[in-house]
């Protein structure tokens, strides 16, 4: 069974920095597409930022040049740099991967930014 593994979410205050992680767990294969949504209360949820194997990150256009994701395909592990974080971060955070048109979604991580 595929799963989508995340930690790293917490309480920072504005102008700080977390570090998510998001482990695949349960296939062989590393997933073509691996990335994170948001979805803050009230609203709907929204691209973060997602990483093809081998290609370029794209990204939410609320977060360039602050927000950076990167891939070790070795473990299998998607990971979201956050800095300057502000209010307006605050969200459920979602790992998300996709493989062979099957999307796969992890059970999301708090951030609050907050002072």
């Amino acid at each position: 069974q595929v799963q989508l593994v995340e930690s790293g979410g917490g309480l920072v205050q504005p102008g700080g920095s977390l570090r998510l992680s998001c482990t695949h767990v349960g296939s062989i294969f590393n997933m073509y597409v691996m990335g994170w949504y948001r979805q803050a209360p009230g609203k709907q949820r929204e691209l973060v930022a997602t990483l093809p194997g081998g290609g370029r990150g794209q990204y939410g256009d609320s977060v360039k040049g602050r927000f950076t994701i990167s891939r070790d395909n070795a473990k299998k592990t998607v990971s979201l740099q956050m800095n300057s974080l502000k209010p307006e971060n605050t969200a459920v955070y979602y790992c998300y991967g996709r493989e062979s048109g099957v999307e796969y979604w992890g059970q999301g991580t708090q951030v609050t930014v907050s002072s």
